[in-house]
């Protein structure tokens, strides 16, 4: 298959049919289903070839999409941000602390089915690629300030909470704790309960966000 600038491009529908897919709704298809492989397997696992192969196009259509592997990579770490995002979005019922632990919950269900996937972004974030570590930054800075955007004053201060530089210093720094306990306890339990688990992930945010410093000068 030949991709050509402004045409659209053909895909197998369910029953076998080809069906005829605009360029963007193509790139999109072909981003989740990166992101979907992507969960069981390591980012540097993730080639144009595999998904070429799984996408049943030519490698060459895929290089029309994505000019090479890292702006590959980087497409479905950014898409797979955003689904985290997305997924992990505070509901709209019960109080604040409802609310974090139905966030939390998701957070946890999105790391434990695409443990594999998720460990490999953080480590791409860690790794030597500015990009990656931008997407990471945006994606965790995006996850935290939600939770003072959706509190709003009133609502930390029922929790003695003050939106200081400070506080959003810690939160932030509990968001990194939090990663690494999921992470890990996602590989070995260790004996402790899942509601427990997120129970005391919630609290140590009150703690975090009660505890810090105050501003000075």
């Amino acid at each position: 298959m030949t991709a050509t600038s402004g045409s659209t491009k053909r895909a197998k529908g369910g029953d076998g049919a080809r069906v005829r897919m605009d360029p963007d709704s193509r790139r999109e298809q072909l981003l989740g289903l990166g992101v979907t492989l992507l969960s069981t397997r390591d980012l540097d696992e993730l080639s144009i070839d595999l998904l070429a192969e799984q996408a049943g196009i030519s490698r060459g259509l895929l290089y029309h999409y994505f000019g090479n592997k890292q702006e590959f990579h980087e497409a479905v770490v950014r898409r797979a941000a955003a689904d985290l995002i997305a997924v992990t979005a505070p509901v709209a019922e019960g109080d604040m602390a409802t609310r974090l632990l139905v966030s939390l919950d998701r957070y946890l269900a999105f790391v434990e089915q695409n443990h594999r996937g998720y460990v490999s972004l953080v480590r791409a974030a860690n790794g030597s690629n500015p990009v990656m570590r931008e997407i990471y930054e945006e994606a965790r800075a995006a996850l935290t300030d939600r939770i003072f955007d959706t509190a709003g004053e009133d609502g930390l201060r029922d929790f003695g909470v003050v939106d200081t530089p400070a506080v959003r210093l810690f939160v932030r720094g509990w968001s990194a704790m939090v990663e690494d306990v999921v992470i890990r306890w996602v590989e070995e339990p260790l004996g402790i309960e899942r509601d427990d688990l997120l129970a005391t992930i919630a609290a140590t945010l009150a703690h975090v966000a009660t505890s810090a410093p105050p501003v000075r000068g």
